[in-house]
């Protein structure tokens, strides 16, 4: 899902939590793809958070790991897209947190069966489409966006390092031979 950029964001480390939600109805499939689920994808989101200079507090991100249902009526009811997608991300917008709170960043929802058919088109395990979709949602909750081509390059390039610390390729390889 896209964002805006909000200034105030604009390079600060932000250190936090991240609360993994597997939905009951998908986690079977979810687990069974991608051995020891809720670590890995709490490390993903970390790592993606790291990419920010320091700035006082913690906050905390959600990742729910949902199936194409859910992320279907959430994509329509809040993209008014009526089908599935991979990810969405919903920032806060609000990023000043009372004293000792940690700063909610926002939720992300991923859905089980779109990522397991692009895996397999594109030729990558779930887990590696996972971990990439992981940070490029808390990319998209710390502000950054793919608009505009400058953009576009700055985002890629952070989510290709991100995701080169857990050996995973360039997920956009492909897009850019084809270019």
């Amino acid at each position: 899902m896209k964002t805006r950029r909000n200034s105030r964001m604009r390079g600060r480390r932000v250190a936090g939590r991240v609360v993994v939600i597997v939905d009951p109805a998908t986690a079977a499939a979810w687990k069974r793809a991608v051995p020891d689920l809720e670590a890995q994808v709490g490390a993903a989101a970390r790592a993606a958070l790291r990419t920010m200079r320091p700035r006082r507090g913690r906050s905390e991100i959600t990742v729910r790991l949902s199936g194409d249902r859910d992320v279907r009526r959430l994509n329509r009811d809040f993209r008014g897209k009526d089908k599935p997608t991979n990810v969405l991300s919903f920032p806060s917008g609000d990023h000043v947190a009372p004293r000792g709170a940690a700063l909610m960043l926002g939720d992300i929802v991923i859905a089980y069966g779109t990522v397991a058919r692009e895996a397999a088109a594109q030729g990558k395990s779930i887990r590696d489409h996972l971990l990439h979709l992981v940070i490029h949602g808390v990319l998209h909750l710390l502000g950054h966006d793919h608009q505009r081509p400058a953009e576009a390059r700055r985002m890629e390039k952070l989510e290709t390092d991100l995701v080169a610390g857990f050996g995973i390729a360039d997920p956009y390889v492909l897009e850019r031979r084809s270019a």
